[in-house]
């Protein structure tokens, strides 16, 4: 079992990543923060040894997916439906990146899930494929259609 300290020292480096990932995987808000709990109890249960910083962001990004993979499978989430909004009120969330979140979260998911590593996380094409056991060539096809996609939906232009 893990000190307070680690702890508390896990949560101050990697709570946005783990609920921006939540975010992208399960659309809502109540479920993001049940997922962000089991994410962080699996981190103080967990005798893993890290080898680096990146190894523990890596950890902690795999279980949180993991994590809600399964809650995405269950029979309750199978049979229930969301009262949540997509996105929770934000004052600080401007218009256009409001716009944008929503067609990224608009995407299938295994296009979602790319272009946050790589997009918002800035994980390489290699380090990705990786995390997500692909082929590294199946995850820049994955990127360029998913950027395809997101050019259909917000309007961009083709030097971008």
């Amino acid at each position: 079992m893990r000190s307070e300290s680690e702890v508390n020292r896990a949560v101050d480096l990697y709570a946005d990543t783990i609920r921006r990932v939540c975010t992208v995987y399960l659309k809502n808000y109540a479920d993001t923060e049940d997922i962000f709990q089991t994410v962080f109890l699996k981190y103080i249960l967990s005798s893993v040894v890290f080898e680096s910083d990146e190894h523990e962001k890596a950890w902690f990004i795999r279980v949180t997916i993991n994590s809600c993979k399964d809650l995405l499978k269950s029979f309750f989430r199978k049979n229930t439906v969301s009262l949540d909004e997509v996105i929770p009120p934000s004052e600080e969330m401007t218009e256009e990146h409001r716009e944008v979140l929503e067609a990224v979260l608009s995407l299938p998911a295994k296009y979602r899930e790319v272009i946050y590593l790589h997009y918002y996380e800035g994980y390489s094409g290699v380090e990705i494929a990786e995390m997500l056991n692909k082929n590294v060539n199946t995850i820049y096809t994955l990127l360029n259609r998913a950027k395809e996609m997101l050019k259909k939906v917000l309007g961009g232009d083709d030097d971008e």
